[in-house]
């Protein structure tokens, strides 16, 4: 913690600012001045991700500015050096590094597509813009054989049980037995009824170096759209089906209430990049990702750097996107039966 405690100095930063922010998730640290965002990634190991050494967090924050420079080449700048001094630390410069940090463009909080949302303010115009900027990313984006594995039935279980694993200590505090029960019947009798599904759209190109974490926290709709904070610390949360991505934007648009809204922009999408088979797999990959959500909420909960009230936060949204997935889950079902 002496490190945020001296990253909270406006003098440790390379341009004048009047003040510096602390924003924290459960695996990084964001300062915030009058113009710019730097990232720390915090030393955590959580199994899916390591950044517990100094060569990890650096190899890994040239992975976000190389990765994210895909989709918003204007906001990521550079990784600095942390370096000591006598009277503290300086981002940039000479000197032993004891840290680094992703420096960004900071962007308008208020134009943040959460925040839009939240003030009812979301218009299919938006959605046409991301849709605009996501179907040329994506027939641009790597494919190939060793990309191609992540699209095959057996990654995708590995990925739910990977999941299911790691939330089960959470049943009867942030979701019912019968709701995971539920989830995991759905999940399972999905991926074995439609095995042939999965393997054609391998064979049709639909399995790229996608985004990753394609939900509303992470689109901004300032002057044009924003999308950042791709997954790079783990490929395998990266590599996938296109629709696994958009289906992840379009849980979000339900989790805030805008179902029409999610509704039109999958349908957009669908006809843009031509794959109207995306629309078979949607309560599947929509499933799996409000899933996800819950489950990241929940490690957010249990991080006792988080104060009580960003945890008791967490806990909530926790509850209420595996209630989601268990909407989905049923939805499905009854679809499939």
């Amino acid at each position: 913690m002496q490190l945020v405690e001296a990253l909270l100095e406006p003098g440790a930063y390379p341009e004048p600012t009047s003040r510096v922010e602390l924003v924290q998730t459960h695996i990084s640290w964001v300062f915030l001045t009058d113009s710019f965002a730097y990232k720390v990634k915090k030393p955590v190991d959580l199994g899916f991700l390591n950044f517990t050494t100094l060569r990890r967090r650096h190899f890994y924050l040239h992975q976000e500015l190389v990765l994210n420079r895909r989709l918003c080449p204007e906001i990521y700048l550079e990784v600095l050096s942390i370096v000591a001094h006598k009277r503290g630390v300086r981002l940039g410069g000479r000197g032993h590094p004891v840290d680094y940090a992703l420096k960004m463009v900071r962007m308008p909080q208020e134009s943040m597509m959460d925040e839009v949302a939240d003030r009812r303010e979301l218009r299919r115009e938006h959605l046409d813009r991301i849709i605009q900027r996501l179907v040329p990313f994506y027939e641009q984006a790597a494919t190939g054989p060793r990309i191609n594995k992540f699209g095959e039935p057996a990654i995708i279980a590995f990925n739910h049980q990977e999941n299911f694993s790691r939330t089960a200590g959470l049943v009867g505090e942030l979701l019912s037995q019968e709701s995971f029960a539920g989830i995991q019947a759905f999940s399972w009798g999905f991926l074995k009824k439609n095995r042939q599904l999965f393997l054609r759209r391998i064979r049709e190109g639909r399995i790229r170096d996608c985004h990753g974490d394609l939900h509303m926290k992470n689109i901004c709709l300032a002057d044009g759209v924003y999308i950042y904070d791709c997954i790079e610390f783990n490929p395998r949360f990266r590599y996938g089906d296109v629709a696994a991505d958009i289906d992840f934007l379009a849980m979000d648009l339900d989790f805030h209430g805008y179902k029409e809204l999610s509704r039109y922009f999958v349908a957009g999408f669908a006809r843009a990049s031509r794959d109207q088979e995306l629309l078979e797999i949607l309560d599947f990959y929509k499933c799996y990702r409000a899933y996800v959500r819950g489950k990241i909420n929940a490690f957010i909960a249990q991080d006792p750097e988080q104060s009580p009230e960003s945890r008791e936060k967490a806990r909530e949204l926790a509850r209420a996107y595996f209630a989601l997935a268990g909407e989905y889950a049923q939805e499905g079902a009854r679809w499939a039966a």
